[in-house]
């Protein structure tokens, strides 16, 4: 068995760190496929690591822009898929172009499928961008001989949304996470009225919908009180966003005391700066299956984290939760983890021993598993 790859929208993030970390760890071989065959861009491949039954093909028009890139998807890629013999097409990136069959792809981003995230985004061309993509993963879905999700929050929401999903291959595959973002929990006391702060960290974009400033103004009311904290806050940034951000670093901290935003901080080095940390924050209001949050359990941190979306699934009770966009809801799980030293080691422990079960080698035995049997009961029907 052959199987082909487009890789051709994975120009960074999480799908890129998806199919990279996938394919490093795979065994295909073990599930009767000889080869696999990637379609993408240079800076795409490099990432990619050497395997035996693995062939990178560089396509050049793929560095030419999104239009390009969707009209090569639309008309030459299944032509390859063909001329190639592959059995099977996989477009990790969550959008099928052409007509081959069978094909799977995956749902990535669950933005465009929640309304009030997306009004977050009103009058923006970024709104338009969210409405577009809804249009075009809804019509890969249904085109889709197979479908994985990776929660069934995200499964369920969006097959809510788009009715006649149910006969197709539907299944969840959760991401793994790399090995080097475990760090086993260690006891931290109470940091009230003493000189050496609590580290706080917040890993995530500078986005409307992860609410950073809110997080700032949350840390600022426990400073008030006498809590001494420090927030590192790491991740790149939506320009109107980062206005936010900005603004709220001026109002609670004008002399850049306790806050430090470190920008993009490469995937390589993030784990140094969980390792330096006391506490972990999520207060995102929209996901699919938030890497970072998994990468904040395995680092051994205990965890205030956000009620909405798929993290009281991920975290399960291993967190203390809170209302995203209420800072003072934030304050009050922060303070409740900081003046329970008992509680933050437990609970540090149980979001560690969960965090195991996300596992890049159980993601891709799964995924080329599953990719197998869709393309077993294709060639059954027709």
């Amino acid at each position: 068995m052959k199987i082909g790859i487009d890789a051709s929208n994975l120009l960074q993030g999480g799908g890129r760190t998806h199919l990279r970390e996938l394919l490093a760890v795979a065994q295909p071989e073990n599930h009767g496929i000889q080869q696999v065959i990637v379609w993408g861009c240079a800076s795409t491949l490099e990432q990619l690591s050497d395997r035996p039954w693995l062939l990178k093909q560089h396509i050049p028009l793929l560095e030419r822009g999104p239009i390009i890139r969707a009209f090569w998807q639309q008309f030459q890629l299944g032509k390859l898929a063909r001329d190639e013999k592959v059995d099977l097409l996989f477009a990790p990136g969550g959008s099928i172009g052409g007509d081959f069959h069978p094909s799977v792809t995956i749902c990535r981003n669950m933005l465009p499928w929640e309304w009030p995230e997306l009004k977050r985004y009103r009058g923006s061309w970024i709104m338009y961008r969210l409405l577009l993509l809804r249009l075009t993963q809804a019509r890969s879905f249904h085109k889709a001989d197979g479908l994985i999700f990776l929660t069934d929050y995200a499964r369920n929401n969006v097959q809510q949304a788009t009715k006649n999903l149910k006969e197709k291959f539907i299944t969840t595959i959760p991401h793994g996470i790399h090995p080097r973002f475990f760090k086993t929990p260690r006891s931290i006391q109470n940091s009230k009225n003493t000189a050496e702060p609590l580290r706080l960290i917040y890993v995530s974009i500078i986005d409307l919908y992860k609410h950073q400033w809110q997080v700032v103004e949350a840390v600022h009311r426990l400073r008030l009180m006498g809590y001494s904290l420090e927030l590192d806050l790491i991740g790149p940034a939506n320009p109107a966003a980062l206005g936010l951000l900005f603004e709220a670093i001026e109002n609670f901290d004008p002399e850049n005391g306790w806050v430090r935003y470190h920008g993009a901080v490469a995937s390589s080095e993030l784990h140094l700066f969980y390792q330096q940390a006391d506490i972990g924050i999520f207060a995102s209001s929209c996901e699919n299956l938030p890497n970072i949050l998994i990468e904040t359990m395995a680092a051994g941190l205990p965890i205030a984290c956000s009620h909405r979306g798929p993290m009281p699934e991920i975290l399960g009770d291993a967190g203390i939760y809170f209302a995203p966009e209420d800072a003072s809801d934030i304050a009050i799980s922060l303070q409740k983890l900081i003046d329970q030293p008992e509680l933050r080691l437990n609970l540090a422990n149980s979001s560690y021993e969960r965090a195991k079960y996300y596992s890049w080698e159980s993601c891709a035995d799964s995924t080329f598993a599953f990719l197998v049997q869709v393309a077993a009961d294709f060639s059954r029907e027709f």
